[in-house]
């Protein structure tokens, strides 16, 4: 059998759609990252942020053996807005928005592979973390959010404001104004990374 990595996006979903299973694996294989990544940011529970990973690609199976996709070419940010879809369905059930956590969790800085060569320059490495997301716990929430998605999910502007429900300036002006603050805090702060 001959490997599905150099096929693009569209003609994975094809062959998914003739029957070929192995493409769905390779398409998920391609974005679990991104997309776990988003939902844990999201969610901040490693096992609720399982879940509804899962869940999106229960829905991404349905809609692909339905027929019913239609975004051409844009399978990752239409994954995306999924999962963002299900995290609000999420809150809404609940009836409660995602608290911002301060503790000594690692939520967002388990999905990053770094690579570290010593006890020291991991403790570093650690201490740098718990700075960061000490940081982006005090920015408003949309500004954290795009930030985030930016950084540590690797999406696009394009692909932030499909997901976030706005337009790419305001992704800008959330990344802009996000920034700012965060050098305000470390000014302030007097915190060195």
């Amino acid at each position: 059998m001959k490997t599905l990595q150099p096929l693009t996006d569209t003609q994975l979903i094809r062959a998914f759609q003739d029957g070929n299973t192995v493409a769905l694996e390779e398409l998920v294989n391609r974005y679990k990252d991104k997309i776990y990544s988003s939902i844990l940011f999201l969610v901040k529970d490693k096992y609720l942020a399982e879940d509804l990973f899962q869940d999106v690609f229960i829905k991404v199976i349905d809609t692909l053996r339905n027929n019913r996709y239609t975004e051409e070419g844009k399978f990752l940010p239409w994954a995306l807005r999924i999962s963002h879809n299900l995290c609000v369905d999420y809150f809404r059930k609940v009836k409660r928005a995602p608290a911002i956590k301060t503790s000594d969790n690692r939520d967002i800085f388990e999905v990053i592979n770094v690579h570290e060569d010593s006890a020291e320059s991991t403790m570093m490495q650690g201490q740098s973390h718990n700075r960061i997301r000490a940081m982006l716990d005090m920015l408003p929430e949309e500004q954290k959010e795009v930030i985030v998605l930016r950084h540590f999910a690797d999406m696009s502007f394009k692909e932030i404001a499909q997901v976030t429900d706005c337009s790419i300036n305001t992704a800008l002006g959330r990344m802009r104004y996000g920034l700012i603050n965060l050098r305000k805090l470390m000014t302030e702060k007097q915190i060195a990374l």
